[in-house]
């Protein structure tokens, strides 16, 4: 089912909706003539045309770099490289994909709010606006580091969360995460697929999400949009992420379908959110709009999408303050991810934190992070030929592979499901010793590799 009444003009929201789409068509310019690399588009998210050739030139790459890359790139036009391109790590954010998977939480106390909420509806606009949260960290145009094969990134002290994610997979590239407090728990299978396209790259978020609400233990599934990554080499690097987020009510049927505006010329249409929250008979019940980067609010409607007399737009979430200047963009949660002040009192030596060419970026000395990440790289595939020499294979040791595989728009994937040994590995470290300080934390070497189950095939 599509976001309803985008198309139709019934309505300031209707008519709002269509006008934002109508720019969609005209948000890229080629420059092709000025560079003379074929099917390179560059794309200004500020718009104008008169820049095209300076626009062409920015980016954080230099001159010789650029054109190797790019020529080196060509060759996977078409493919996806989500994990066979070995990348620089000037293009490198001090986090890995795991820690990524943890920046949902940011606004988990809208979790909390949609299992005390007794309105059904009302719930998804709770659950929807905390799916919508995390778009603002994710419009970053740094690239995370990979995770090693058997790397965890464990968070505590925010919100009663304890949150848990591990590298599943290489190949391909899977992750799990688990996070629970006592309102709910949540639960997601990841296995991105990329899709080069030249300048540019499509992102699509091949898994499964599933939130639980404790009380009355009602399942949500969600399926986000994918991500437009543009100006990867030429040009001025941002991220848009245009299609419908649709959120599912497991136990009753109703659903909300949110759609992610396109960015237009001129930056029109760029962060914009709306759409309609439906009851199991796919009737409009509650009206929502926004930006992803600002605030979303809500409004009860009529059976035709329009908002009900003698009420008004309430605002649901809006970001919070964030750092100013930042050099990776973070916000203040992205940086309590990154520290120790999150991290269990018994921290896992394969913690993301622990990383030596994450924490070498964090430092700022690019030439150490770039040799430890080949070191780390190079281990990795010396534990895999090992392995293969001996009939070994890899299992995880928090997550356990099930039965189920689920379909999505961008193909099928395999359910990885929350053992629940972490949690008794959690307590009985905690019972058993005193919490460490930071400085023990930080002298722990990184070793994905000891946790993992090895058996013979």
């Amino acid at each position: 089912m599509g976001s309803p009444k985008k198309n139709e003009n019934k309505g300031f929201f209707a008519a709002m909706t269509s006008g934002f789409s109508m720019f969609g068509s005209a948000m890229s310019r080629s420059v092709n003539g000025l560079l003379s690399y074929e099917g390179v588009e560059v794309i200004n998210p500020e718009g104008g045309k008169e820049d095209a050739e300076e626009e062409a030139q920015r980016g954080r790459w230099k001159d010789e770099e650029r054109d190797s890359y790019w020529k080196m790139m060509q060759k996977y036009i078409g493919s996806d490289i989500t994990s066979m391109v070995t990348l620089p790590v000037i293009i490198f954010e001090p986090m890995t994909m795991l820690q990524k998977m943890a920046e949902l939480m940011e606004y988990s106390h809208l979790l909390d709010q949609a299992d005390e909420c007794e309105d059904p509806y009302m719930r998804l606009v709770y659950a929807s606006s905390w799916a919508i949260s995390v778009y603002f960290a994710y419009q970053r145009t740094w690239k995370p580091f990979n995770p090693i094969l058997g790397e965890t990134y464990e968070m505590a002290n925010h919100g009663g969360i304890s949150f848990l994610s591990e590298q599943v997979s290489h190949h391909p590239p899977m992750s799990a995460g688990h996070a629970e407090n006592e309102h709910f728990t949540y639960d997601i299978t990841s296995k991105l697929k990329t899709k080069l396209l030249g300048n540019s790259v499509d992102v699509y978020p091949v898994g499964r999400t599933r939130v639980t609400l404790k009380r009355d233990g009602v399942v949500l599934d969600l399926v986000p949009p994918l991500t437009k990554i543009h100006n990867l080499i030429f040009g001025r690097t941002w991220v848009d992420s245009p299609g419908e987020m649709v959120m599912t009510n497991l136990t009753t049927g109703d659903k909300v379908v949110l759609y992610f505006q396109p960015c237009g010329w001129f930056g029109s249409g760029r962060y914009e959110v709306d759409g309609y929250v439906y009851s199991a008979d796919e009737e409009p019940k509650i009206m929502m709009t926004g930006k992803w980067n600002e605030k979303i609010s809500y409004q009860p409607c009529d059976t035709e999408g329009e908002p009900l007399p003698g009420t008004e737009l309430k605002e649901v979430w809006h970001l919070a303050d964030v750092p100013k200047n930042d050099k990776f963009q973070y916000t203040h949660f992205a940086h309590k991810i990154n520290s120790f002040d999150t991290a269990p009192a018994k921290l896992l030596a394969s913690d993301s934190r622990l990383r030596p060419d994450r924490y070498a970026l964090e430092q700022g000395d690019l030439s150490k992070a770039g040799t430890e990440k080949h070191s780390l790289e190079e281990r990795q595939r010396a534990e895999k030929r090992t392995r293969e020499t001996k009939g070994q294979k890899f299992t995880p040791r928090w997550f356990d592979l099930t039965d189920e595989i689920t379909a999505t728009p961008w193909g099928d994937i395999e359910v990885y499901q929350y053992n629940g040994k972490y949690t008794e590995h959690r307590d009985t470290a905690a019972s058993s010793s005193s919490a460490s300080d930071e400085a023990d934390l930080k002298s722990i070497e990184f070793n994905p590799w000891q946790y993992g189950n090895i058996s013979t095939e």
